[in-house]
């Protein structure tokens, strides 16, 4: 059985991004619209985000308004705890 490409590349340092980009409408200047991306990128230097929003300036017509970052790296250290207790099922 293969490992998928995505824990693929959270073993190699990618994390899970989720940026909020708000941009403004081109015929309606004065409106915000909100656009959800969520990709695996690397932190901090977000190269796909950065691909993304370059991609948007060069190629879309509304204007970039605020973008706001988000991310979890998925593959992290295991938190144990002592449990100063049994449980016991049937």
């Amino acid at each position: 059985m293969k490992a998928s490409p995505e824990f693929r590349r959270q073993l190699a340092g990618y994390s899970l991004t989720t940026a909020e980009i708000l941009y403004r409408m081109p015929d309606h200047p004065a409106l915000l619209q909100s656009y959800i991306w969520q990709e695996y990128d690397l932190f901090p230097e977000f190269p796909a985000l950065r691909r993304f929003l370059d991609f948007w300036s060069r190629t879309l017509d509304g204007p970039l308004f605020k973008v706001t970052v988000g991310h979890c790296r998925l593959i992290k250290p295991a938190e144990l705890r002592a449990l100063g207790g049994e449980f016991y099922l049937h």
